[in-house]
């Protein structure tokens, strides 16, 4: 049986609340804050038993929604077995951190558990991406006037910015990642709002007037929305999350190119808006440049972060098969730490050394794969089906995750909640789009 409509409602509306609080409190990143999170999360899965109690609901209505959450199961499980010691071979030496990466986890789970179950239909995958949409929004304009008025510290935690728009993340490349994610699940909806009709030879006149719609239309709202989150983006003077994205956008842009069997026409030429009115013009005013100082001045031989990856590859080597334990790099790095670093290290700024060394080579590879099937049901989407909406999300969720997988390279995206809960989003809607039915039967496939 169905979940209602009226119940549906009720749980993505509180997922899509969620949504938006969660990046509010220093992006969830404090244990007070997280535990917000954590007990909002337990309590509306307390409900959604109920409700399946109360109507005789299956606990999963699709048979796709157990795959999806199959790697989580999983990864639960490993870290439970790291942290009871269980098994003598597979354990942790630090049960607090573990214990506490496994009720996050776990909460995670039940949060893409209640939005593949209730997301039922494409008004309900709309307002996901709305409140995404408006979260992002939020946290550019917010990071973006502080940074222009220059405060010395922000005006409700008290902390210091610098001359980087941070929102209210405590570090600013969380902040430019979770701007990316977002950017690139506006731009596939504003993709899926672009006609697909060709006319038999190219007219220039009809040309432009296709530009001036797509850029003053009803479409302004999303396309505003687009600058507003760019602007926080290049105030965040994040080398790598601006590279990532602008890197993500060429490259799924191209394969959109190849794969959708009747792309937009105006795909290229809203591709190029991006570049010349967003980066160049918009860019010019909010400093793209001190952005691109920043990566022309990046060196090997000042950063340290490929000291801490080359320092952290005795640790997986030792233990690559089951690892240290869920959140244990804090306290077993320092151990191989070969000589003193100028900045302190908690976490590995590159994720795939962090899970390797935390959970081991092979949950990372499992992991890994899970990331890339989603990846892969996106591009199908933007393949096989004949909604024009799934087909946009597909987009902007393929181009997020390649952002997501060159960020990681360098940073730590992943240890914040936020940052985390945006991208399992993502990642669920991945699964959505492929399998969801059209609101037209005629275009369900």
């Amino acid at each position: 049986m169905k979940p209602s409509l009226s119940a549906s409602n009720f749980f993505i509306l509180a997922l899509c609340f969620l949504i938006i609080w969660i990046p509010i409190p220093l992006a969830s990143n404090r244990i007070w804050a997280w535990s917000m999170v954590e007990f909002y999360i337990i309590a509306l899965t307390i409900v959604h038993l109920g409700f399946c109690l109360v109507r005789k609901q299956l606990l999963f209505t699709q048979p796709w929604q157990k795959y999806c959450l199959l790697p989580i199961l999983f990864l639960s499980l490993f870290t439970l077995i790291q942290w009871s010691g269980l098994v003598s071979s597979i354990n942790t030496v630090d049960v607090f951190q573990t214990k506490q990466q496994l009720i996050k986890t776990v909460c995670f789970g039940l949060f893409i558990w209640l939005l593949s179950v209730h997301c039922i239909s494409a008004r309900m995958l709309r307002w996901v991406c709305v409140a995404i949409i408006v979260s992002a929004c939020i946290q550019a304009f917010y990071g973006s006037v502080l940074n222009l008025i220059n405060l010395p510290t922000s005006p409700i935690f008290g902390f210091i910015d610098g001359d980087r728009a941070k929102g209210s993340f405590v570090y600013q490349n969380h902040f430019a990642n979770f701007l990316a994610l977002s950017i690139s699940i506006a731009f596939g909806w504003l993709i899926s709002e672009l006609k697909t009709t060709r006319s038999g030879r190219f007219d220039f006149r009809t040309f432009m007037l296709g530009v001036f719609e797509t850029l003053i239309s009803s479409k302004i709202i999303l396309r505003l929305a687009i600058v507003i989150m760019i602007i926080g983006l290049i105030l965040s003077r994040s080398r790598m999350g601006n590279a990532g994205f602008f890197t993500a956008l060429i490259v799924v842009s191209l394969l959109a190119l190849l794969i959708y069997r009747n792309p937009p026409k105006m795909l290229k030429p809203l591709v190029i808006s991006i570049f010349i009115l967003d980066l160049i013009i918009v860019g010019s005013i909010f400093g793209v440049e001190k952005v691109k100082q920043r990566i022309e001045d990046t060196s090997f031989a000042a950063e340290t972060r490929d000291d801490v990856v080359r320092d952290s590859i005795p640790i997986i080597e030792q233990h690559w098969l089951t690892g240290n334990g869920a959140g244990s790099f804090y306290t077993v790095f320092p151990q191989y730490q070969s000589v003193p670093y100028s900045s302190f290290y908690d976490h590995a700024h590159n994720e795939y050394i962090q899970f390797a060394v935390e959970y081991g080579v092979v949950v990372t590879a499992i992991l890994g794969l899970w990331v890339l099937y989603a990846l892969w049901l996106a591009c199908r989407t933007m393949y096989l089906r004949n909604n024009k909406l799934y087909k946009g999300i597909a987009f902007g969720c393929a181009m997020a995750i390649v952002h997501m997988l060159i960020h990681c390279t360098v940073d730590f995206n992943l240890q914040s909640p936020a940052n985390t809960l945006l991208f399992l989003t993502i990642l669920t809607l991945c699964w959505l789009v492929r399998y969801l039915p059209s609101d037209n039967p005629k275009k369900s496939r």
